[in-house]
């Protein structure tokens, strides 16, 4: 069956569902979802494994009409494009938690959301995208870096707050993103795993933290992105010191990381990641469009090959479409047909392994029929590849299969998957597929090469990247409150905020 997906009504709209689909994939991905015929839960609402991701999107022009005063204009822009978001928000996540399974996709309520939203275990991260303040708070002083609305989290709001400042609740956070910085962020965490784990690490420094403020949320990516806990192999914010009770990011933090080597080599590393990407989002495209053979309405369910593929964040992406790329150019054209050609990569997740098969039949692939009459061949080989994998390696609890045709043979493809959930295997399991693999010979130790290589987030950088200090200093806010906080070194600085 064909599920249709709005695409956004307005133009901000449309630009978060496309930056969204892109970090989301198609699958999980869904713009203008319904909670009743004609009432709208939100402007975007994606869902991946536990986590919930509710969007609101506003413009306005008020800052623009000169005819009111200032004070007037914001004070009408926040209300519109920020406040009733935020309350709109906190109603969205109380609707979904208590109604997970009431969720559709058409003003009708026809259509249900086709993923599945688990009742209990969930995290909710609310989201609001404020459009129409970035020419005036450029203009509001020359030291500006950018128009990126400055956020805090703290619980003096009345203390806090005045134009271009926006204050937000610790007890129950809110992230606001803006026009300047919507298309950093999502550019940057481009797969649902690094937008998760920047989401869910800034979360916990608004938990910690007595004060958590910065001048853009680019300024504060800046500041995740650079540090980097190597131990427990994941990206902070703040300091790891546990006197400290504030942390404020400096202005021009995202500006100084832009024009590092450090970021420019890793942009061009990714450039072949994206490999990876087109194989989930044309899969994931053949789904929503209904035309997937076998069982369809699997790749909507919580375990799925492209849903373990697209579980993978951008660095581990970018070596496994590197590992195909090679592959793909190793294929030992001399062999006679039929031939099959196997590489075994890891992923990000422990427990995890994928195979990757070329196969080269007998006939020239060149027609749908003919590539259809070997298909049930090629999808066999790759199951027991899978099974006989788990046999070598114990230690795997899933093993996801990957299969096309050789290109060298074949001028139109298509890819089969296999996912199988190994977690549970038995002696009947085992000497299942030992009798399958007997005249198939997959993986066997004489036709095994294993390489050992090391991947990093940012190659070929040595770890010269800014840290956090943490000092003694007068809050931030000027009140005569003293504050141990850390701050991102910045040549400017908003002396307003």
């Amino acid at each position: 069956m064909k599920i249709n997906k709005s695409m956004g009504t307005t133009s901000t709209e449309r630009l978060l569902a496309q930056l969204c689909e892109n970090t989301f994939l198609r699958l999980w991905s869904y713009p203008n979802p319904f909670k009743s015929p004609g009432k709208e839960i939100c402007d975007l609402l994606a869902v991946f494994d536990n986590h919930v991701f509710i969007f609101f999107d506003r413009h306005s022009d008020i800052l623009k009409d000169e005819s009111k005063s200032f004070d007037v204009r914001w004070k009408r822009w926040k209300r519109e494009v920020i406040d009733k978001q935020k309350q709109a928000a906190l109603g969205a996540e109380r609707f979904i938690r208590k109604h997970p399974d009431q969720v559709f996709l058409d003003a009708k309520c026809n259509q249900r959301l086709p993923v599945e939203i688990p009742s209990t275990d969930l995290h909710v991260h609310k989201i609001i995208v404020a459009n129409g303040a970035a020419e005036a708070c450029k203009a509001e002083s020359s030291e500006n870096v950018t128009g990126s609305l400055a956020v805090n989290y703290s619980e003096t709001a009345d203390a806090l707050e005045h134009p271009f400042l926006i204050v937000l609740d610790r007890a129950n956070p809110i992230h606001l993103f803006d026009e300047q910085n919507i298309g950093i962020v999502f550019n940057e965490l481009d797969t649902v795993v690094d937008f998760t784990s920047y989401l869910s690490e800034k979360e916990a420094a608004i938990s910690k933290y007595d004060m958590l403020g910065y001048c853009g949320e680019e300024d504060l990516l800046a500041h995740y992105l650079t540090n980097f806990d190597s131990q427990e192999r994941r990206h902070f914010i703040g300091v790891k010191e546990s006197n400290i009770n504030a942390c404020i990011i400096g202005e021009g933090e995202w500006c100084d990381f832009e024009m590092s080597q450090a970021y420019k080599v890793r942009q061009q590393s990714n450039a072949v990641a994206y490999y990876w990407d087109q194989i989930v989002q044309s899969t994931s495209q053949n789904a929503l469009d209904g035309n997937l053979q076998g069982d369809p309405g699997s790749i909507f369910e919580r375990d799925s090959a492209i849903k373990q593929m697209a579980a993978e964040p951008r660095f581990m992406r970018r070596e496994l479409s590197k590992t195909i790329a090679k592959s793909l150019k190793k294929f030992p054209e001399s062999l006679p047909a039929p031939a099959r050609y196997i590489n075994v990569m890891p992923s990000y997740h422990s427990g995890v392994a994928y195979i990757f098969l070329q196969l080269r039949p007998v006939d020239f692939i060149d027609t749908v029929e003919v590539a259809d009459k070997h298909r049930d061949i090629r999808g066999h080989i790759l199951n027991v590849a899978c099974g006989v994998l788990k046999n070598k390696k114990p230690d795997l609890e899933r093993v996801v299969g990957i299969a096309i045709y050789a290109p060298t043979f074949s001028t139109i493809n298509s890819e089969d998957f296999v996912y199988l959930d190994c977690s549970s295997w038995t002696q009947e399991n085992i000497s299942e597929y030992e009798r399958l693999n007997e005249g198939l010979g997959l993986l066997e130790s004489n036709a095994v090469i294993e390489t050992i290589k090391t991947a990093f987030e940012f190659p070929k950088v040595r770890s010269n990247l800014r840290r956090n200090i943490g000092r003694n200093d007068p809050c931030p806010c000027g009140s005569n409150k003293k504050f141990k906080w850390c701050h991102g070194r910045s040549k400017n600085r908003r002396r307003e905020r």
